[in-house]
C-alpha cells in the first residue's frame, strides 16, 4: 500500500509539473487590441474593420506583439494549444505589418511582384524571425485543419473576419466552426447562390487540397452551412484585396 501511495505521490508531482510547464500566452494584451475592431461595411462588403490609426499609436498591437514574441514555444504541447497559438500569431503579424506601414490600401502595396509582402519578414516567434508565409504554409497547414483558412486573416476585405475574442486550445474546434459558419453565411465574400450556382470564396481554389480530408469543398461546406441543395460550385467570387480598415 505504501508503494502504491508513493507511486501517485510522483505521478501528482509529475503531471503538476507538466501543467505549470505547458501553458497558453496570457492573451490580454490581444484582446486589447480586439476592443479596436468593429462592425462595417466596405467596398459594399460587410465585415469587422480595424482601427489601425488607434492601434499604431495607442501601443496596444506593439504589447501584443511583445507578448506574442517573447512566449516560450516549447510550452505549447497539444496540437489545439499549437493551432490556436499560431492562428492569434498569424493575425497579430498581419496587423502588424499593415500598422507599421499605415495608411496603406492594401497590404499587398507593401510588397511587390518579386517581393511579396507574404515573403517578408514579418516578427519574430520563439527568437526566430518569421514570415506570414512560413506562418501559414510551414506552420498551421501541416497541422492537418483547413478551418485555419476561415481563421487567419491577411488584412484585407475578401479575407475571413478578425473574430472579436483570441483563439484558445479549450474552446478552438467551437470557435473554429462558429468562424466557419460566419465566413459562409456572408454573401458578400463567402457564398453566394444564384439560381443553380453556389459561389464561394476563392480561398476554397487556392486551397483546394486542404479540403480533400473533409470530402471536399462541396462536402466540407455543406457541413456548416445548412439546407443547400445540389448545386453547380464555382469558386469564383470576387476577392477584394483592400485592406480591412478605414482610412
Amino acid at each position: 500500500m505504501r508503494h502504491k501511495t508513493i507511486i501517485w505521490l510522483i505521478a501528482g508531482l509529475l503531471f503538476s509539473a507538466w501543467s505549470a510547464y505547458a501553458q497558453e500566452p496570457d492573451w490580454t494584451s490581444y484582446q486589447t487590441v480586439l476592443k479596436h475592431v468593429k462592425p462595417g461595411s466596405k467596398n459594399n462588403v460587410s465585415l469587422m474593420l480595424v482601427d489601425y490609426s488607434a492601434i499604431k499609436n495607442n501601443d496596444s498591437l506593439d504589447k501584443a506583439y511583445r507578448d506574442l514574441a517573447a512566449f516560450k514555444l516549447e510550452r505549447l504541447t497539444s496540437r489545439e494549444e499549437k493551432l490556436a497559438f499560431y492562428i492569434n500569431a498569424y493575425n497579430i503579424l498581419a496587423m502588424k505589418i499593415v500598422a507599421d506601414h499605415w495608411p496603406t490600401e492594401s497590404i499587398k502595396d507593401i510588397g511587390s511582384l518579386f517581393s511579396p509582402v507574404w515573403d517578408k519578414p514579418a516578427g519574430e516567434l520563439g527568437g526566430k524571425t518569421v514570415t506570414l508565409g512560413e506562418v501559414e504554409h510551414s506552420i498551421l497547414r501541416p497541422m492537418g485543419e483547413p478551418r485555419i483558412h476561415l481563421a487567419i486573416v491577411c488584412a484585407s476585405v475578401s479575407c475571413p473576419d478578425l473574430r472579436n475574442e483570441p483563439y484558445l486550445a479549450a474552446r478552438l474546434d467551437e470557435q473554429l466552426a462558429e468562424q466557419t459558419r460566419r465566413f459562409l453565411n456572408n454573401t458578400g465574400k463567402g457564398l453566394r447562390v444564384e439560381e443553380n450556382t453556389m459561389h464561394v470564396s476563392k480561398i476554397f481554389d487556392w486551397f483546394e487540397d486542404d479540403f480533400k480530408s473533409q470530402g471536399g469543398i462541396s462536402a466540407f461546406i455543406k457541413r456548416y452551412k445548412a439546407g443547400l441543395p445540389e448545386l453547380i460550385l464555382k469558386t469564383n467570387l470576387p476577392y477584394d484585396w483592400a485592406v480591412n480598415g478605414t482610412q
